[in-house]
C-alpha cells in the first residue's frame, strides 16, 4: 500500500515540474503604425497615402535616420495643402508580431436531438510568432485648429498650383485689386433666432444680419502647441462676487466681479513737497478698522505727535518699548491712523501729524532731515570665512551688558558728536545735541522768509555749512575718533574761500532729487568705502595673526 501511494507522489512531481514549450524567436524585424482610424484591407493604400507616401514611412523607420527624419505626419486631408497634419512619435518597443489563423468546423447536432438544434461552428485557433517590432510610430497627440480658405480666392488657386507644380496656373496668378468688403453675404447662414448674448449682440432689437467676415485671413502653419489634453476642471473663485457699480461720470450702472480675498493695502498717505494743502484725516479704508487695533497705542502716537508734529521713523519707535514698536511695525495700520509722509523735499521720508503743514511754519526747520550712508554696512557682500571671523572678533570684544545696548538704542536717532549709531545716519536737526551744530542750527540771521524745496527754511549757505560739519564728525566716528571744533571750523574757513554756495539753477523733480540729504560727492564717497574695506580686511588679519601666536 506504501508503495503505491509513492508512485503517485512521484508522478504527480513529474507533471508539476513538466516545463511550457519552447518556441525560437525570429529574427525578421517589423514596424508598427498605431492608425488613429478604421483601415480596411482596401483603404490600405489610402492610409499609406495619408502618411506621405511609401517613402515617408521607409525615410522615418530607417535605422540611421537623424532626427528631423525621423518625423512622421499623418494628413487627414492630403490633398488639401491648408490642413494641418497629426505629428507622430516613433517610440522603441520590444513587440513581437503573431500571425493567428482561425480554422472554423462544424460539430454535428446530438443524436437524440429532434431538429430544433442547428450544426454548431466550432473555431480552433493557432498563433506563430513571424517576427519582432523594434519600433512604433504613434499618434497620440491632439489634433491641431483647422481653418479652410475660401477655395475660389486666387491666394488659394496659386497654393493648389504649387503643390500640383502647375507652371501655367503659377504663370497665370496675378495680385488682385484690394477691394474695402470686409463683410459679404453669406447666403448659406440659416434664418433661425438665436439668443443676441450668444452672437454679441446686447440689444434683442438689434436687427440679424446674414454677413460673414471676408478679411481673407489665411492659417499660420500651426494654431497651438498644446500636444497633450489637460484636465482643467473649471470652478469659479468662491471668495468672487458679483456687485454693481454706477459709472460717476456718465451714471451708467456696471457688474464687477470683486475679490473679497485680496489684500487691501494700508500704508501712510504720501505727498509731495509741490502739493498743496495736506491731509486732514487719515484715509477710509484704514478708518474703518480702527477698532481692531489697540487703542492705547492709537493714543500714545497721538499723543507724541501732539507734542511734536514731525517725526522720522526710528525716533518714534524709539519711544516705544521692543513689544510695542515691532507691533506698530507689523499691523501696518496704527501710523497710518495718525500720520502722512512726505515723499521729496526737506521732510522726506517724516511721519508729519495730520493738519500740520511744515511749509507753513518756520519753526519747522527743526524738523528737517538730513541723510548721509553708513559705511559700517558696505555694499559687497563679505565671505563666510570673514563673517565669522568678524562674528568671533564682535562676541569677544563685547563687554557691555544687554540693558546698556537696549538704552544705546532707543538713543540711535540722536547725535551727539562722540557715540556713533549703526544702525541709522538719518538725523532731524532737532535730534542733533552735538555744541557746535546745535549754535549752527539754532542761528535765526539763517531763516529764509518763505520754504524752499531745496533747503527748507535755511539759506542754501547755512543748510550746506551745517551738513559739511555733520558729515566730517560722523564720518570721523566710523573711523573712531571723535572729530574736534577746531577741525570743523577748518573745513569750514577752507570752504568759504574756495566753494561758494549757488542756489539750485533749475527745480529739482518730485521724488527723484531730495537735496535734503547731504550725499557725498560720487569719488569721495567711493574713496571713504575703499578705505573702511582696506581697515577691516587689516583688522580681520591681525587678528589671525593673534590667535595663531597664541595657538603656537
Amino acid at each position: 500500500m506504501e508503495e503505491s501511494n509513492d508512485v503517485a507522489e512521484a508522478s504527480t512531481s513529474t507533471e508539476l515540474h513538466k516545463s511550457a514549450p519552447t518556441h525560437e524567436l525570429p529574427t525578421t524585424h517589423f514596424y508598427s503604425i498605431e492608425y488613429p482610424g478604421y483601415v480596411r484591407p482596401e483603404s490600405v493604400s489610402k492610409a499609406v497615402h495619408s502618411l506621405g507616401g511609401q517613402s515617408s514611412i521607409d525615410r522615418a523607420f530607417r535605422r540611421s535616420a537623424p532626427r528631423e527624419d525621423s518625423l512622421l505626419e499623418l494628413n487627414l486631408r492630403p490633398d488639401n495643402p491648408f490642413s494641418h497634419p497629426l505629428p507622430g512619435d516613433l517610440v522603441p518597443t520590444n513587440n513581437v508580431l503573431l500571425k493567428v489563423v482561425k480554422r472554423k468546423r462544424k460539430r454535428p447536432p446530438p443524436p437524440d436531438d429532434d431538429g430544433s438544434h442547428e450544426e454548431e461552428i466550432v473555431g480552433e485557433y493557432t498563433a506563430v510568432a513571424v517576427g519582432v517590432i523594434p519600433k512604433t510610430a504613434r499618434f497620440r497627440g491632439m489634433a491641431d485648429f483647422q481653418y479652410q480658405p475660401p477655395q475660389e480666392d486666387p491666394l488659394s488657386k496659386l497654393r493648389r498650383a504649387m503643390t500640383a507644380l502647375d507652371v501655367e496656373g503659377i504663370l497665370d496668378y496675378r495680385f488682385p485689386q484690394e477691394k474695402e468688403d470686409y463683410t459679404i453675404d453669406d447666403p448659406s447662414s440659416m434664418d433661425v433666432d438665436i439668443d443676441p448674448e450668444l452672437i454679441g449682440r446686447a440689444h434683442p432689437e438689434a436687427q440679424h444680419s446674414n454677413q460673414r467676415s471676408n478679411l481673407r485671413l489665411f492659417p499660420p502653419p500651426i494654431f497651438s502647441r498644446q500636444g497633450i489634453s489637460q484636465n482643467y476642471n473649471f470652478k469659479a473663485n468662491p471668495m468672487s462676487v458679483s456687485t454693481t457699480v454706477v459709472d460717476e461720470r456718465t451714471g451708467e450702472e456696471k457688474k464687477r466681479y470683486i475679490n473679497k480675498s485680496r489684500w487691501k493695502g494700508f500704508g501712510p498717505t504720501s505727498v509731495s513737497f509741490a502739493e498743496k494743502g495736506v491731509p486732514t484725516k487719515p484715509p477710509s479704508n484704514v478708518e474703518e478698522v480702527r477698532n481692531q487695533y489697540d487703542q492705547t497705542l492709537v493714543q500714545r502716537l497721538e499723543e507724541l505727535f501732539r507734542t511734536r508734529p514731525v517725526w522720522t521713523r526710528a525716533a518714534l519707535l524709539n519711544q516705544f518699548t521692543p513689544a510695542q514698536a515691532r507691533e506698530i511695525h507689523n499691523s501696518k495700520v496704527l501710523l497710518p491712523l495718525t500720520c502722512y509722509v512726505f515723499g521729496d523735499g526737506p521732510w522726506r521720508d517724516t511721519m508729519v501729524r495730520f493738519g500740520y503743514d511744515p511749509r507753513q511754519d518756520p519753526q519747522a526747520r527743526f524738523y528737517q532731515k538730513l541723510y548721509f550712508r553708513n559705511l559700517n554696512h558696505p555694499i559687497g557682500r563679505a565671505s563666510v570665512v570673514s563673517r565669522r571671523q568678524e562674528s568671533r572678533t564682535l562676541a569677544a570684544s563685547m563687554n557691555r551688558s544687554l540693558g546698556e545696548q537696549a538704552r544705546d538704542d532707543r538713543r540711535s536717532h540722536i547725535f551727539d558728536g562722540v557715540t556713533l549709531s549703526s544702525e541709522t545716519a538719518a538725523f532731524q536737526l532737532c535730534d542733533i545735541t552735538d555744541p557746535m551744530l546745535k549754535r549752527m542750527i539754532d542761528e535765526e540771521d539763517d531763516v529764509r522768509e518763505s520754504c524752499n524745496e531745496r533747503d527748507g527754511w535755511f539759506t542754501s549757505r547755512a543748510l550746506e555749512r551745517i551738513k559739511t560739519v555733520l558729515r566730517h564728525k560722523f564720518f570721523a566716528l566710523l573711523e573712531g575718533y571723535v572729530a574736534t571744533d577746531e577741525e570743523s571750523l577748518k573745513l569750514l574757513e577752507q570752504q568759504d574761500g574756495t566753494k561758494s554756495i549757488r542756489p539750485f539753477a533749475r527745480r529739482p523733480r518730485p521724488g527723484k532729487h531730495n537735496m535734503a540729504k547731504g550725499a557725498m560727492p560720487v569719488e569721495d564717497a567711493a574713496a571713504l568705502r575703499l578705505r573702511a574695506t582696506l581697515e577691516r580686511n587689516a583688522a580681520l588679519n591681525r587678528g589671525l595673526r593673534e590667535s595663531t601666536t597664541e595657538g603656537g
